[in-house]
C-alpha cells in the first residue's frame, strides 16, 4: 500500500509539473482551453488512482476517491508560481498587441522590435534626404547666374546693334570697308537669287509661298535665318560659323575655301527676338 501511495504522489507531482508548464506557455487566446485541459487531466489522474486503490483494497471506488483526497500534494506554492508566470506572460502578450496590433502565440514579441527598427531606418533616411536637399539648395545659391552674366555682356552690344541696324551697317564694320545701302541690298538679292534657282532644296522648309518669301528677302529688311545663311554661304563660297549659347558653334559649309564668317545667334533678350549679329575678334 505504501508503495502504491508513493507512486501516486510521484504521478501527482509529475502532473502538476506538466500543468504548470502548460499554463506558462498559454497565451491570452488559449488560456481558457489550457485551464480546461488541466482540470481534465487532474480528474482523470484522480479517478485512475482511486481505481487502483479500490482494486488493491477491494473497496468501493467512491469511498476510495474521498480517501485519496488526503494524499493530494500541497501545491499552493506551485500554483501561485504558475499564476504569477501566467500573469507575466499575459502582460508580455498584451504589450505585443499594443505595439503591433497583432497577437503573437507563445508570448512572442518580435513584431514591435522589427517595427521600431524599420521606423528608425525610415527616419534616418528622411533625415539624410533632407540634409542632401539643404546642401543642394545652399550650393545653388552660390552658383553664378549665367543668364544674368550673358545679359550684362550683351547690354551694350545690343544698344549699339539697334542703332547700326537702322542704318543697315554690319556690327564691327570700319569706315574703310563699310558697305553702302546698295551693297547691302546686293547681298540680300544674291541670297534670294540662289534660293530661287535651287528652290527644290528650300521649298520643303518654307512656311509660305516661295514668291512671298523671296520678296521678303530681296525687298525688305526683315531678319533672316538659317536658310538665308546657307544661301549666302553657297553663293560666296565661304564658311559661316554661328556661335550659339554655351559656346556651341554651328558650321554652315558653303565651299572648300578657307574664308570664314563668324556670327552670333542671340535668343530672346531685351525684346529683340531671335536674330544673328556679326562678330569680330576682340582687340
Amino acid at each position: 500500500m505504501e508503495e502504491l501511495q508513493a507512486r501516486h504522489r510521484k504521478e501527482q507531482r509529475d502532473l502538476q509539473s506538466r500543468i504548470t508548464q502548460k499554463k506558462k506557455q498559454a497565451s491570452k487566446k488559449t488560456r481558457k482551453g489550457v485551464n480546461d485541459e488541466c482540470d481534465r487531466l487532474e480528474a482523470d489522474l484522480k479517478e485512475k488512482q482511486a481505481g487502483e486503490v479500490a482494486a488493491l483494497n477491494g473497496e468501493d471506488t467512491a469511498v476510495t476517491v474521498e480517501a485519496l483526497d488526503d494524499l493530494t500534494l500541497d501545491t499552493t506554492q506551485t500554483t501561485e508560481t504558475a499564476v504569477a508566470d501566467e500573469t507575466a506572460s499575459s502582460a508580455t502578450a498584451e504589450a505585443g498587441d499594443a505595439g503591433t496590433g497583432v497577437s503573437e502565440p507563445n508570448g512572442e514579441a518580435q513584431g514591435p522590435k522589427k517595427g521600431n527598427r524599420q521606423k528608425a531606418r525610415l527616419a534616418r533616411r528622411a533625415a539624410e534626404q533632407e540634409e542632401a536637399a539643404r546642401k543642394a539648395a545652399e550650393e545653388a545659391k552660390n552658383l553664378p547666374d549665367l543668364k544674368e552674366q550673358e545679359r550684362s555682356r550683351m547690354l551694350e552690344a545690343m544698344k549699339a546693334r539697334d542703332q547700326l541696324d537702322h542704318l543697315r551697317i554690319p556690327l564691327g564694320a570700319t569706315p574703310g570697308d563699310m558697305p553702302d545701302v546698295a551693297g547691302y541690298k546686293l547681298v540680300r538679292s544674291a541670297a534670294a537669287e540662289y534660293i530661287e534657282k535651287n528652290s527644290d532644296d528650300f521649298v520643303p522648309f518654307l512656311e509660305e509661298p516661295l514668291p512671298d518669301y523671296l520678296h521678303k528677302i530681296r525687298d525688305t529688311g526683315e531678319w533672316g535665318g538659317q536658310l538665308e545663311l546657307l544661301a549666302l554661304a553657297k553663293t560666296y563660297g565661304t564658311v559661316i560659323n554661328v556661335l550659339q549659347d554655351f559656346g556651341r558653334v554651328e558650321k554652315i559649309e558653303g565651299g572648300s575655301g578657307e574664308k570664314a564668317i563668324w556670327l552670333g545667334y542671340y535668343k530672346h533678350g531685351f525684346g529683340l527676338g531671335e536674330h544673328y549679329n556679326s562678330l569680330r575678334k576682340a582687340g
